[in-house]
């Protein structure tokens, strides 16, 4: 079982994302700078991110728990349908289709603080 959660940070016009992987008991922290602009495209981006991570350590039949303190990103992969972030959510669930089993949960933004803060500090 592997625990992702992902974040992103927009600000002045500049994007990042931050990962927090957590699987046996380890924690896997990283930090990107994005050139999304806007903050849902940057969420996107985000887990789009977060996924292509752990497919370099996830065995095949994992499963992957994931959060996100995005409402639309929650909603779009429980929908696969999204008005504005088609294009992105379609990138995203590429990525995702390639493991057996991922369960997506919404989290608030105070339990979603690891990948908050490494978001924030990428954007600096």
């Amino acid at each position: 079982m592997i625990k992702l959660y992902t974040d992103a940070a927009f600000k002045n016009g500049k994007s990042a994302a931050g990962i927090l992987i957590v699987k046996d008991g380890r924690q896997i922290q990283q930090k990107f700078a994005l050139n999304e602009k806007d903050n849902h495209a940057a969420e996107f981006a985000a887990a789009a991110r977060g996924f292509e991570q752990i497919k370099k350590i996830a065995r095949e039949d994992e499963a992957i728990f994931f959060y996100t303190d995005s409402k639309i990103v929650f909603d779009s992969l429980n929908k696969h349908y999204s008005k504005s972030y088609q294009e992105q959510l379609n990138s995203l669930e590429e990525i995702v289709r390639t493991f057996s089993l991922m369960i997506p949960n919404q989290i608030s933004d105070k339990e979603n603080r690891g990948a908050h803060e490494l978001a924030l500090q990428a954007l600096h």
